[in-house]
């Protein structure tokens, strides 16, 4: 697999069924959905003219209408994050907006990447950003829909998992937790999902929300001793 965005220009000879996508069916890859009429935006950059989004069981391929020699694709193992965006002062069209995982995911390499997309040759191994704007914004829950389903069919390596994220809980781990009486009075969520978006093996997010739990937790805790404490101790 390639991390990150990537050149495609793959394209079939003629239109059946499949479009002009070129499946790698050897390795069980299958068409989802076809969206006409969709512009690009990677990083920083002005939108590319519409081409037509492919989204397949294994990545989301862009293809431009113009030029045929023009064409961008990711695996969804290397989409790390993906959301609906309408609020015009994130981004001045509705989009799906998505984070990309690159190589080196270091703060110096971001910086490096930032500055890449604003040149005139575009690096795509260091893009961390993409925004994919339909013409129709009335499609933007479909697709969104879609993203979720296929990153469900790529979950993140368990090595990978364990190498870059073992202070983790897993989602099964904390229903464990949830069940498991320890008198401490602590209920942990089921479900940590992004209420914004779906992140596919960034944790972050879910970490904070556990966090935030944990804290309101220790505070209820708090109020409830001092309160015990007041009852005990009656003024004088």
């Amino acid at each position: 697999m390639v991390v990150g965005l990537r050149q495609f220009t793959e394209r079939s000879s003629s239109s059946n069924g499949g479009g002009e996508l070129v499946l790698d069916t050897d390795n069980g890859e299958e068409l989802v959905h076809v969206q006409p009429s969709v512009s690009i935006a990677l990083g920083n950059r002005a939108p590319e003219s519409p081409g037509t989004l492919y989204i397949t069981t294994k990545q989301v391929v862009w293809l431009s209408d113009v030029d045929r020699a023009k064409g961008y694709a990711v695996d969804f193992l290397s989409l790390s994050l993906h959301a609906v965006s309408r609020d015009p002062e994130a981004y001045h069209s509705p989009c799906i907006y998505t984070q990309i995982e690159t190589k080196d995911d270091d703060d110096e390499s971001e910086s490096e990447g930032s500055d890449s997309e604003c040149n005139e040759v575009l690096d795509l191994s260091k893009v961390t950003e993409m925004r994919l704007i339909p013409s129709d914004a009335s499609y933007l829950d479909t697709l969104f829909q879609i993203f979720c389903e296929c990153a469900e069919l790529n979950p993140e390596p368990i090595e990978r998992r364990e190498e870059e994220h073992n202070w983790v809980f897993s989602a099964d781990q904390l229903e464990e937790e949830a069940g498991e009486d320890d008198g401490s009075g602590w209920h942990f969520p089921r479900n940590l999902a992004n209420s914004i978006g779906y992140s596919n093996g960034d944790h972050d997010l879910a970490r904070t929300v556990l966090e935030l739990q944990i804290n309101d937790e220790r505070f209820e805790d708090a109020e409830e001793m001092e309160q015990v404490s007041d009852s005990s101790n009656p003024h004088q």
